[in-house]
C-alpha cells in the first residue's frame, strides 16, 4: 500500500487555500505551519507566544510565510472573530495545555484551555457562511486505559485518569456533540462543515523543547554530559516521528473536505510490533548520539502516569490509505540528527526532513 501523504496528493488540496492554524506557535503547529506553507497554503496562526527563546516556532517563523495573531482560545470574541474575518477553507486545532504533569498543578485550567477552548473554536464554525472542514487534536490518552496490553481502537470507551487525558476525553465528547447538534452529516448541504478529531500517539522530533518530555530531557543531559534521568523506563508508548501524525492530519482533512462520511475520530501511531518501552527509545537515542549514559529515577510518590499505551491504527489505513514511514529506529535518529544541526541550518534542515519524508 503506497502512503498518499505525498507531495502531489497534497498539494491538490492545500495550494492556495486558507487554513486556519490555533496552536501554531508550539513545537507540533511550527512543524505544520511549515509543511502547509511548502504546500502552498495562505495561513492565519493563532497561539499564545511560545513558551521558550529556543523554540521551533522562533526557529522557523521568519522562513514561513503566514499570519500570526497572540491570543488566547479562551477569548472567544477575539478568536472567532479572526476566523470569521479569515473565512478558512480548513481549521487546525492544535491549541492545548498538553503535558500530563502540569496538569496535575493547573487541573481547572487545563480543563478550561482544552475543553471551552475546543467549544469556541466549534461555535465559530455555525457563524460561518462557506464550506469548512476542521480538524480537532487530541491525544492517544482520551481511553480509558485499564493497561491490559490490548490496543484502543476509535470507539473504545473514552476516559483520563489525570487531568490531561480527562480534559482531552470531554474535548472529544464536545466534538461529538458539535458534530451531531450543529453539524450533523445528513444536514451537510445546508452547513457545509465537516469535523474529525485526530488521536496521536507519543510524538517525537526536533525542536521538542517542552518540560517533563523525555527527547527535550535526552539531547539536554546529552549535550551536558550527564546521565539521562529516566522516571518510567518500563511504560510503553506508541512513539512516533512528528510528521506521521501531521500526515495523518493533512490527509483525512483533505479526504473529508471531499467526502462528508469520514467524519469520526482516527488514531494515528506506529504499527502495533513496533511498540517500545521508554528505556528502548532512550538506548537507541544513545547510540544515536553515539555516547551517553541512563539512569532510573523511577519514584512511587511521582503523579500517575500510564504504565502501557497502545492504539490500533487500521482505520486510518483502510479509511484514508495512511500509514507509518518511519519505523521507531528511524524516527529517533531522525529526531537525533535535528538536534545536532547548528542553529543556523535548523529551518532547512526542517524543510528538508519534510521533503524527505513525502518523498517516501
Amino acid at each position: 500500500m503506497e502512503s498518499l501523504v505525498n507531495q502531489d496528493t497534497l498539494v491538490k488540496f492545500y495550494k492556495d487555500k486558507k487554513v486556519f492554524v490555533t496552536g501554531h506557535t508550539g513545537f507540533k503547529g511550527a512543524w505544520f505551519i511549515t509543511w502547509l506553507r511548502f504546500l502552498g497554503a495562505e495561513i492565519k496562526g493563532y497561539a499564545l507566544p511560545p513558551e521558550s527563546p529556543e523554540s521551533i516556532y522562533n526557529i522557523i517563523a521568519p522562513h514561513v510565510v503566514h499570519a500570526s495573531v497572540n491570543a488566547d482560545v479562551r477569548d472567544k470574541e477575539k478568536l472567532q472573530k479572526e476566523i470569521i474575518d479569515f473565512g478558512p477553507d480548513f481549521i487546525f486545532h492544535f491549541a492545548a495545555q498538553a503535558l500530563v504533569r502540569r496538569s496535575y498543578n493547573i487541573p481547572a485550567k487545563t480543563f478550561d484551555v482544552n475543553v471551552v477552548g475546543t467549544a469556541n473554536v466549534l461555535e465559530s464554525l455555525i457563524s460561518l457562511q462557506h464550506k469548512c472542514t476542521t480538524i480537532v487534536i487530541t491525544t492517544d490518552k482520551v481511553y480509558e486505559n485499564k493497561e491490559e496490553q490490548n490496543p484502543f481502537i476509535e470507539t473504545d470507551r473514552l476516559g483520563g485518569h489525570d487531568p490531561y487525558s480527562a480534559s482531552k476525553a470531554c474535548t472529544e465528547i464536545v466534538v461529538q456533540s458539535f458534530s451531531k447538534s450543529f453539524f450533523n452529516k445528513d444536514k451537510f448541504e445546508d452547513h457545509q462543515k465537516t469535523i474529525a478529531s485526530a488521536r496521536a500517539g507519543n510524538v517525537i522530533g526536533g525542536g521538542d523543547w517542552n518540560k517533563d518530555r523525555i527527547i527535550p530531557d535526552i539531547v539536554k543531559h546529552l549535550k551536558d554530559g550527564k546521565k539521562i534521568p529516566v522516571r518510567n523506563p518500563n511504560a510503553v508508548r506508541p512513539w512516533q516521528h512528528v510528521l506521521e501524525p501531521l500526515g495523518g492530519y493533512l490527509l483525512v482533512a483533505g479526504i473529508l473536505h471531499e467526502n462528508k462520511n469520514l467524519s469520526r475520530s482516527y488514531n494515528f501511531g506506529p504499527e502495533i510490533e513496533d511498540h517500545l518501552k521508554v528505556k528502548e527509545l532512550v538506548k537507541i537515542a544513545i547510540d544515536c548520539w553515539e555516547s551517553g549514559e541512563w539512569l532510573d529515577v523511577s519514584d512511587a510518590d511521582q503523579p500517575h502516569e500510564a504504565g502501557v499505551l497502545k492504539l490500533d491504527i487500521n482505520l486510518a489505513k483502510k479509511d484514508l490509505n495512511w500509514q507509518p514511514k518511519l519505523d521507531s529506529k528511524l524516527a529517533i535518529k531522525w529526531t537525533i540528527d535535528w538536534y545536532r544541526q547548528k542553529k543556523v541550518n535548523l529551518y532547512d534542515f526542517t524543510l528538508q526532513q519534510i521533503k524527505n519524508y513525502q518523498s517516501l
